[in-house]
């Protein structure tokens, strides 16, 4: 069955259901490149033409620019900036001191002369959006860049965005990239519904909860995911009991784990694409055969009741934390201010 894509955003831009990430093809993350353009090659022979990458993710832009010698015209290219990219503080963040000299290295490192959609890969609270936009804004009117998105912003900062885009003739954010799963499904209270009515196109990542939703981390079984302590969250109670309650609804359904959480991800109409992160062939080749599961009502009823709507189980390492979560200062008044408890 041919790939049946989707528009993104009011961008006019046609991307597949899929789409893939490359934070696996950095080569610190254990891929040699070889195999990392073998899968990008297969990813695109299926019909996957939406690639996401990122400025901080090691040497994968080089890596994905290498893999598209000969194949650019057929992909939709993504890149992010705005992470630390090295020790310079000004080696990162949303200034626009930064965003020339990044979308630069950006290009060269992808070995194309545009990136379809360049966007800010965590929101930066000391630089004013007006900057950021204005900088955006001139890539755009340069031909450097086709459009502009955000990963992980607030709502309200979503929103204050689009204000300041329309008072000041600047162009608008179009995409948004947030984390979306079985397990964290807490932008369904705001961030999708602001993104819908500004026309935004949503490309969600951790579809599978960062590994927890493929079925091999179990709440009885200590596999080296678990006893490497890689990431706090695949040793979360919380999360490891709801997924012991998700595995028997995807067996009812006669489909894989993986299957029943992709298929969840882009079965709501404000999302656009989710993010595969395959580390081998066989992973993409899995996944892939699930692109035509459809969920019926009732599997999704099932799933609201274990994982209510708009909430999230826990929280993924990799999730952005707002300045007044990460310093307690930030939320507590001096203390002769306060009286004594």
């Amino acid at each position: 069955m041919p790939m049946q894509y989707r528009t993104l955003g009011r961008t006019g831009i046609q991307v597949s259901p899929y789409a893939l990430g490359t934070l696996m093809f950095a080569t610190a993350m254990g891929n040699a490149p070889e195999e990392s353009a073998r899968i990008i090659g297969k990813a695109l022979d299926a019909g996957i033409n939406l690639i996401d990458t990122a400025d901080a993710y090691g040497d994968s832009e080089e890596v994905v620019g290498n893999a598209l010698r000969g194949r650019r015209d057929e992909v939709v290219l993504a890149t992010k900036f705005g992470r630390p990219t090295g020790q310079d503080p000004n080696q990162q963040g949303a200034s626009r001191r930064w965003i020339v000299t990044a979308v630069e290295n950006s290009l060269r490192r992808l070995q194309t002369d545009h990136i379809d959609l360049y966007q800010l890969h965590r929101p930066d609270p000391g630089t004013d959006i007006e900057e950021t936009l204005a900088a955006l804004t001139d890539l755009i009117r340069s031909g450097k860049v086709r459009a502009i998105g955000a990963s992980q912003t607030p709502a309200s900062d979503i929103i204050e965005a689009q204000w300041i885009a329309e008072r000041r003739g600047l162009a608008r954010l179009r995409t948004e990239q947030p984390p979306y799963s079985l397990l964290n499904r807490g932008i369904e209270r705001e961030i999708l519904p602001a993104a819908q009515r500004y026309g935004m196109g949503v490309l969600v990542w951790g579809p599978l909860g960062q590994g927890l939703l493929t079925g091999r981390v179990r709440q009885d079984r200590h596999n080296d995911l678990r006893r490497a302590g890689m990431m706090r969250h695949l040793t979360d109670e919380r999360r490891l009991e709801v997924v012991e309650r998700l595995i028997p609804l995807a067996h009812e359904a006669g489909i894989p784990m993986t299957h029943l959480a992709m298929a969840f991800t882009i079965a709501h109409p404000d999302v656009t694409s989710a993010l595969l992160g395959p580390r081998t062939a066989e992973h993409l080749d899995d996944l892939l055969a699930g692109l035509e599961v459809t969920l019926a009502d009732d599997v999704l009823d099932r799933i609201d009741e274990i994982v209510p709507p708009g909430t999230d189980v826990g929280t993924l390492d990799q999730a952005y934390q707002p300045p007044a979560l990460q310093n307690p200062n930030l939320r507590r008044r001096p203390l002769t201010a306060r009286s004594a408890a």
